[in-house]
């Protein structure tokens, strides 16, 4: 029956990576450093709302070493139409002015530091490593928790347990494509509140439509 169950996982998890090939990240940004504040940025608002943000905030403050200048009423003032701006702005005047002081502007390459910056959470280093460093990694926000939880991948309470859930039934070289493709298929069929589920590619396998 466990046999069944995992085979019955990797059709889903095969169907989400054939559906969505090109799912990436949808945060614009040129640098890791840039992916660093836009991920900070995104936490409960769309990645939309932060891209309308991002490009008169990177024009000013590109890297750390010009971010770092800014006040935190500077950055408030260019960000404020995102949800928790201040805070954010908080967070991304003191990142940077950490990554100039204890790295000479550059970001670190590893997960433990990273969530020693201020505002940087497991989503955001698994982000940050994913993306910008082309490591193999799982971001859980609520989103892939909500999709992950719902379609039968895990059946996990919190996000935590999801995110080591899914390390385990996702093969490695995985992680990354699986995590874009949850997230992609949740904007596009997989909504909330009203899930297309008619359309979904995985109508027939899917814990939702087969309990």
């Amino acid at each position: 029956m466990a046999k069944l169950i995992q085979r019955n996982k990797l059709k889903v998890m095969d169907a989400l990576i054939n559906e969505y090939p090109d799912a990436g990240c949808a945060l614009n940004h040129e640098t890791v450093f840039q992916l660093l504040v836009a991920t900070v940025l995104s936490a409960q608002t769309t990645d939309a709302s932060v891209n309308k943000v991002t490009p008169q905030l990177f024009k000013i403050a590109p890297d750390a070493k010009h971010m770092a200048k800014l006040s935190i009423d500077d950055v408030s003032q260019i960000i404020h139409s995102i949800g928790m701006y201040k805070q954010k702005a908080k967070h991304v005047v003191e990142l940077s002015k950490q990554l100039v002081e204890k790295y000479d502007g550059e970001i670190p390459c590893d997960f433990s530091l990273l969530q020693q910056l201020p505002g940087v959470g497991r989503k955001t280093a698994n982000v940050v490593l994913s993306v910008g460093f082309n490591e193999q990694h799982i971001a859980v926000d609520t989103h892939v928790f909500r999709l992950a939880n719902r379609i039968g991948l895990v059946e996990e309470d919190n996000v935590l347990d999801t995110e080591y859930a899914l390390m385990k039934c996702i093969p490695k070289n995985h992680w990354t494509k699986m995590h874009h493709a949850l997230i992609f298929h949740g904007r596009k069929i997989c909504d909330a509140k009203k899930p297309k589920c008619e359309t979904c590619c995985i109508k027939n396998i899917c814990k939702k439509n087969n309990l």
